[in-house]
């Protein structure tokens, strides 16, 4: 069963050793990840389904990680001994591709290193649960209705499971914010942003669906397909978008959103 969901940014900085002062400037969000922690932990889940922008993304299948292990690195930022390690929650997994792949393009890979689409969200919401199980997925490079679709087919199995499972979205929005930002700046980054929260806070599924693909590739966003697999895996189930907080003072969006059950 399914008994949480959020979408939460995956930057680094948001850890103390490597983000340090710029920690500071990003206050909001990560006052944000704390409240999601805590309503994480309440509802004592067994597994934590990740899907994440970065990785081994396809541009013509999902990904899947089956592994029997992960470690978390964040040696690419220059910290060295930041790491966690989580099981792998191989049964469900293989139920799922059992029951998908005949329907969806999924391809399974083998990776125990687990870059920081899906670490950083793992440090940050972790601190208290006892030894979640992990189903990291990868989003791809189809459409956003195959995004959705994906995580639609996805819900039953979870649904029907007997694990207590929870759903992240690990999602940055626009990285144009500023003049000094990742992807240069846009004006149709602020755009891109406020259309997604007014729209998930609407739970209008349909217009995220129809976001316009230049505004997307302007923002050069790169969360909405993530969150799209995650709304495909709560379709069905009666839920409030709570947007508990965003902030863009380094250039790129960062939203924090908990999918509350109603």
């Amino acid at each position: 069963m399914i008994v949480f969901s959020a979408i939460v940014p995956h930057s680094p900085l948001l850890l103390p050793g490597i983000g340090k002062t710029n920690a500071k400037k990003l206050a909001q969000t990560v006052a944000g990840v704390a409240d999601i922690e805590q309503h994480l932990y309440v509802t004592r889940p067994d597994t934590l389904c990740i899907i994440s922008p970065h990785g081994q993304v396809l541009g013509d299948a999902f990904g899947i990680n089956l592994s029997a292990q992960y470690a978390t690195s964040f040696k690419d930022f220059g910290d060295f001994k930041t790491s966690k390690t989580f099981r792998s929650d191989f049964m469900l997994i293989d139920r799922i591709q059992r029951a998908i792949r005949k329907d969806v393009p999924l391809v399974l890979h083998s990776d125990e290193t687990l870059d920081y689409g899906f670490g950083v969200p793992l440090h940050l919401l972790t601190e208290h649960l006892p030894n979640p199980t992990v189903i990291p997925i990868t989003t791809s490079g189809l459409d956003l209705k195959a995004h959705f679709e994906f995580g639609k087919a996805m819900r039953d199995e979870i649904l029907n499971s007997n694990k207590r499972v929870a759903v992240i979205a690990s999602a940055d929005l626009s990285h144009t914010l500023t003049k000094d930002a990742p992807g240069g700046f846009s004006k149709r980054g602020a755009e891109f942003d406020a259309k997604v929260q007014e729209l998930l806070s609407q739970r209008n599924v349909p217009g995220l669906l129809q976001m316009d693909p230049k505004l997307c590739s302007e923002a050069k966003e790169c969360g909405l397909r993530a969150m799209l697999v995650a709304l495909g895996l709560m379709d069905g189930i009666d839920y409030t978008a709570r947007l508990v907080s965003y902030e863009g003072p380094l250039g790129i969006g960062y939203l924090v959103s908990h999918l509350q059950f109603s």
